[in-house]
């Protein structure tokens, strides 16, 4: 079955994106045509990039670097959580993702980004660092207002509206991530 990792990109005390992967995760664990789990990148303890060899050799001599490696090769495609900070990702996210190479290879990726105006700038960085890791970014991704999607600021209240926004981006990641499935193979 395909699994799809869907990673919480930050990892800020009292952050939003607890809320909104969770969302996610919740709305995608009731689907029957994957596997879905929920990666929180405060569990992993990602130091900046401390690795000497570059990434794209695959040799990865940290303790930490080698687990992030394996739990990223675990999965056929993703969707990223991510927060708009000064028109990007956070630091954390981008740091994570600049661990490995390999593990992100032919795979699928969605975006669920939130703001002020909808993470769409952090969204729009990290299809560019896709396309360099050789990601398949799907074009449906869902944009949470901090101004509309949540109450004050900071209780997460999505419109019903992003309940369809979520399912296509899904439907989406899933098709992309199975038509990929040969490449990943060769």
């Amino acid at each position: 079955m395909t699994k799809i990792g869907i990673i919480l990109g930050s990892t800020r005390p009292g952050r939003n994106g607890e809320a909104v992967a969770r969302w996610v995760h919740d709305v995608a664990s009731k689907r029957t045509d994957a596997e879905f789990e929920l990666v929180d990148l405060l569990d992993y303890k990602l130091p900046h990039l401390d690795e000497v060899l570059p990434p794209s050799l695959g040799q990865y001599a940290q303790p930490h670097t080698q687990e992030w490696a394996s739990k990223i090769a675990s999965f056929d495609g993703f969707v990223m959580v991510t927060p708009e900070y000064n028109h990007s990702t956070s630091g954390a996210l981008k740091n994570a993702i600049d661990y490995l190479y390999a593990e992100w290879n032919n795979k699928a990726v969605a975006f669920v980004g939130y703001g002020g105006l909808g993470g769409a700038r952090a969204v729009e960085h990290l299809r560019l660092i896709a396309g360099e890791l050789q990601m398949a970014d799907v074009r449906s991704q869902v944009s949470l207002s901090l101004f509309h999607d949540f109450e004050n600021f900071s209780v997460f209240k999505p419109g019903e509206f992003q309940l369809e926004a979520l399912n296509t981006t899904l439907d989406q990641v899933l098709a992309w991530s199975k038509a990929l499935a040969p490449l990943r193979a060769a």
